[in-house]
């Protein structure tokens, strides 16, 4: 399937998880590689270095993961002095990406996210 039909797959979904709180600023998908796939963000994320990030981010974790013989790598969560970077698998070839606020409910936020990646995978597009 090719980048547009992927994103206009993905992107109502990426929109209904981001209605979820008003504290998520922005959600993407991108290849594990780092290419933006489809993406729903707000004016302070800028897609090419989140897809930079991403990709640095899950090839660091899954060998740390692998190093310290925790399996698979499942997710990756940053908390920073100015909000969360949550990092989800979705299946082999993409990852969900979700930057919130620090008053964001992390726990709903990881639900939220984990019905996302699933709702994704369901599709078969990435």
């Amino acid at each position: 399937m090719n980048k547009e039909a992927v994103a206009s797959a993905v992107t109502p979904i990426l929109k209904r998880l981001n209605s979820t709180s008003a504290d998520i600023q922005a959600s993407a998908v991108m290849s594990r590689d780092g290419h933006s796939l489809a993406t729903v963000l707000g004016d302070e994320v800028n897609s090419v270095r989140l897809g930079a990030i991403c990709a640095t981010l899950l090839s660091l974790g899954e060998k740390a993961s692998i190093e310290l013989k925790r399996g698979s790598l499942k997710q990756i969560l940053i908390h920073g002095e100015e909000g969360y970077v949550l990092l989800l698998r979705i299946g082999e070839k993409a990852v969900l990406a979700v930057v919130s606020r620090p008053s964001a409910n992390l726990g709903m936020m990881l639900v939220e996210a984990r019905r996302t990646s699933s709702e994704i995978s369901a599709l078969g597009v990435v």
